[in-house]
């Protein structure tokens, strides 16, 4: 990790890169590699940084240790000799208070505080929040996550030496929705070709199949798989598995959920021109 000599190349994407998932699909940031992306070049003025956003943390009624973890390691000095080196596994709301309490004078400082903070927004939704969105909204909510874990899986697989991955997605259709392929999906649900079918699932649906997805991932990295013949007997399994569980617990199963009237691709389409609507309508009252 280089030092940033030339900030301007730095944004948002930068703190992605660095953002580690551990076998259970937590996301984590290291602090010595968000010392070096923060410009600190010495850990020693690093972890006072991290020192204040703990007690932040404290004072904010939060439990310190959940969000900042020790990770010591070994490193191995230019004599050869190893040493126990201090280091943390941080939450995103770590980060957003270790940015909180940088140097301000740094220009990454202000593009780390936006961008955690922003980030550590959408990813802690509280229950009474979520309750009380509308179901398209929770539908919307729920496909953003369906959309990361697809990425995240898609990756995880790769790694599992899968190369057909539309195949290896219809395992886990199949397993979950008693043998339908995604193709089926969509016809059952009277869609056009290629139209995205989690695109038309109600929030419900998207539940469980976002449990599908996040519990073949840790599957397949928990299991060390590494051919394609497992990794889609992997998701077919789990996801047969999550229907047994639905059935068990007397739930509807995901086929006979009601697909919803308008599609979000539909939803974002009538959004994006009710806005341009109200603009109009705003200039000719100004005109006026």
């Amino acid at each position: 990790m280089k030092y940033l000599d030339e900030k301007e190349n730095y944004n948002n994407r930068t703190f992605e890169d660095i953002k580690h998932v551990d076998e259970n699909g937590i996301e984590y940031w290291n602090a010595r590699e968000l010392q070096l992306v923060l410009d600190y070049k010495e850990w020693r003025k690093f972890e006072g940084v991290i020192k204040k956003a703990k007690e932040a943390c404290k004072n904010a009624g939060i439990s310190e240790v959940e969000h900042f973890v020790g990770a010591d390691k070994l490193s191995k000095r230019a004599n050869n000799t190893n040493v126990i080196i201090a280091d943390y596994k941080l939450t995103r709301y770590a980060c957003y208070l270790i940015a909180q309490n940088g140097d301000s004078r740094k220009k990454v400082i202000a593009l780390a505080q936006t961008y955690f903070a922003i980030q550590t927004r959408k990813q802690e939704i509280s229950e009474k929040e979520y309750n009380e969105l509308t179901e398209d909204e929770k539908r919307f909510y729920q496909r953003n996550l369906t959309r990361k874990g697809n990425y995240s899986l898609n990756k995880t697989a790769k790694n599992a030496e899968v190369k057909n991955f539309d195949k290896f997605h219809n395992y886990g259709y199949k397993g979950l929705y008693n043998g339908e392929t995604a193709d089926d999906i969509a016809k059952r649900k009277g869609l056009r070709y290629r139209e995205d079918i989690l695109d038309n699932m109600g929030s419900d649906e998207l539940i469980a199949n976002l449990f599908r997805i996040s519990q073949t991932e840790q599957k397949l990295k928990k299991d060390n798989i590494k051919t394609e013949k497992e990794a889609n007997e992997t998701h077919y399994t789990i996801g047969k598995n999550i229907r047994e569980v639905i059935a068990k617990n007397g739930g509807t199963m995901p086929e006979d959920l009601p697909t919803p009237e308008k599609s979000l691709k539909q939803l974002e389409k009538e959004n994006k021109n009710n806005q341009m609507k109200l603009k109009e309508e705003d200039m000719q009252y100004i005109l006026a």
